[in-house]
């Protein structure tokens, strides 16, 4: 192997990965004298944080404590960019340099300086000059024929879906003149790289380190993923976002926007960005502070979140109790939004009622037999089990497979080609009682709570592992989805019923009686929970961990047919109607 590893005082170390910048843990935002300095993931956070970040006066506010999964996931990345910075390295040769992470900040920009200087060919861990209001760094730069290098980015996701068209070259060759139209592989919609990329060219730019604007692939950037098998190319002036807007454009405007808010918070101006609940929200360290600043005056995005929320608030419903007190049969005063549900909903807020239906009965398709199904997968790294809960409403017969939970998984580290042998032996015995069934003349029907997860990785599983033994054909597997047997129980409930806090799972289900054995239960505590059961982080299997996910499993799978029993049992009659709030 060669490659040389950078240093202000030329000392050797190891190579290693420095964090992406914009993945620091939650904390007031550094600014200058002359102004706010902005990473990449400011581009795509929520304007409101964007202003917490930057204003003195919420450095005593409250915040969410840290959240593991997301700390366990920044790790698994760090990790990641490691394996991917060693394979180059390896592979590069002289034409390597590699800034070492142990240095300080401003070190690291001295010593990517001294490999732009020296003209290296590949300059990995390079953290840029913080000039016009950014900072950041990319894991690798790549010299371009005429001069000026490009960046390229190595994330822990997909970045690639099956099909066709992307520009992709082998990874171990990151340079966008090998790039190719890719017959595999299309491309995956992911935002936040491209405005990274974005970012990162802006800076090249403000450095003088930029190709020069007529050399061809000037404004390219380039992304290893998950898989790490390509370099997937983006041309950042091509038009990928609505009204055909080029990536560049779409940053420099978003840029613009997010300086501003956080330039208005750190001088003391007028806020820009007000607290309004978005999806972001679940996972923000500043939900604690918005969440008290929106109960206070009872915002409506606490019922009604999004752009919605914005349009009521433009025509002066800007509170729960405004929206609860309109009149659900007068016209709409929001063009193309029914009014009828948001009312309704804002209602049972108020009587802090989590579940009303909308309808006097609720149709949930029932069977002779009765199989509930729940997936549980690392990330996208893999699908680790797949479990069944198998009823009969009709009565078992002699000879039927006993009733109950069963799980068929894979306990060696995703991604493995052992997940084959796990997903055939869940395929085969589900299809043993689709067969079953057909022999008997009885009905059969699946279940399983928000059916986008298991498809995903019933058509994953049967990509990645076809021709191997008992994969089934991939139309297979697509037919089963199509087929009105397999119900999907969340599209009943967000079909029939308004849920004030939420229509997850773990929401619905305490409504229909359930309540998981374990009081962790979670799928962020799923993951920590995982990797100790592989031994993930070096340390020994941890069986106990094995045992508590298998019990998670039966669980969720339980809790499915609760809600779908409870739907169609005389008991839903206890659940207020929408029309008499």
């Amino acid at each position: 192997m060669s490659w040389r590893s950078l240093g202000v005082s030329g000392s050797v170390t190891t190579l290693n990965v420095v964090t992406a910048i914009e993945n620091r843990a939650p904390g007031m935002a550094p600014h200058r004298s002359d102004g706010v300095v902005l990473d990449a993931a400011a581009l795509t956070r929520c304007r409101r944080r964007i202003h917490l970040d930057h204003d003195p006066g919420a450095a005593a506010a409250p915040r969410a404590l840290p959240d593991p999964a997301l700390e366990q996931r920044r790790a698994d990345a760090a990790d990641h960019r490691i394996r991917i910075g060693e394979q180059l390295a390896e592979a590069c040769g002289e034409g390597w340099a590699a800034v070492p992470a142990g240095l300080t900040s401003r070190e690291r920009v001295a010593a990517t300086a001294a490999a732009v200087a020296d003209g290296a060919a590949m300059i990995w861990n390079a953290v840029l000059p913080s000039r016009s209001g950014r900072r950041g760094g990319a894991e690798l730069l790549v010299r371009m024929p005429g001069g000026g290098y490009v960046p390229v980015i190595v994330v822990r996701h997909r970045i690639t879906d099956p099909g066709e068209g992307a520009l992709t070259s082998p990874v171990l060759q990151p340079w966008p003149r090998r790039a190719q139209l890719d017959a595999e592989r299309r491309v995956r919609s992911q935002p936040r790289d491209l405005l990274r990329l974005a970012h990162l060219h802006r800076m090249l730019e403000a450095e003088g380190w930029a190709p020069l604007p007529e050399t061809v692939h000037s404004e390219y950037g380039g992304v290893i993923g998950m898989d790490a098998d390509v370099v997937v190319w983006h041309d950042l002036r091509a038009g990928h976002w609505p009204g055909a807007r080029s990536t560049m454009s779409e940053y420099d405007d978003r840029f613009a926007d997010r300086t501003a808010v956080a330039t208005a918070a750190a001088t003391g101006e007028p806020a820009l960005a007000e607290p309004s609940r978005i999806t972001e929200c679940r996972r923000c360290p500043w939900w604690p502070t918005c969440e008290a600043a929106l109960a206070g005056v009872q915002d409506v995005s606490l019922v009604v979140r999004g752009e919605v929320a914005g349009m009521l608030r433009g025509v002066g419903v800007s509170t729960v109790a405004a929206l609860a007190a309109l009149d659900p049969s007068a016209e709409t005063i929001v063009p193309g939004v029914p009014l009828d549900d948001m009312i309704a909903l804002a209602r049972a807020w108020q009587r802090d009622l989590s579940v009303v239906r909308k309808v006097p009965a609720v149709h949930v398709r029932r069977a002779d037999i009765e199989i509930d199904v729940d997936m549980e997968s690392f990330g996208e790294a893999g699908a680790y089990m797949w479990g069944v809960l198998l009823s009969y409403p009709g009565g078992a017969r002699p000879g039927d497979e006993p009733a109950g939970y069963r799980a068929f998984a894979t306990w060696d580290p995703v991604p493995t080609v052992d997940e084959a042998r796990s997903f055939a032996e869940f395929w085969e015995w589900l299809s043993r009682m689709r067969a079953t069934a057909a022999a008997s003349g009885r009905t059969i029907a699946a279940y399983c709570y928000n059916e986008q997860a298991e498809n995903r990785w019933l058509i994953a599983s049967a990509e990645r592992f076809a021709g191997m033994p008992g994969i089934p054909p991939l139309a297979e597997v697509e037919a089963f989805i199509a087929e009105p047997n397999w119900v999907d129980v969340f599209a009943i409930v967000d079909e029939w019923f308004l849920c004030a806090h939420g229509k997850g799972l773990k929401r619905i289900a305490p409504a229909a009686g359930f309540a998981w054995q374990d009081a962790e239960a979670s799928g962020e505590n799923s993951m920590r929970w995982y990797r100790d059961a592989v031994g993930m982080d070096g340390a020994p299997p941890d069986m106990v961990q094995r045992e508590r996910l298998v019990a998670y499993n039966a669980d969720d799978v339980a809790a499915t047919r609760a809600v779908r029993e409870w739907m169609t049992s005389p008991a839903i009659d206890e659940v207020p109607l929408a029309a008499d709030l």
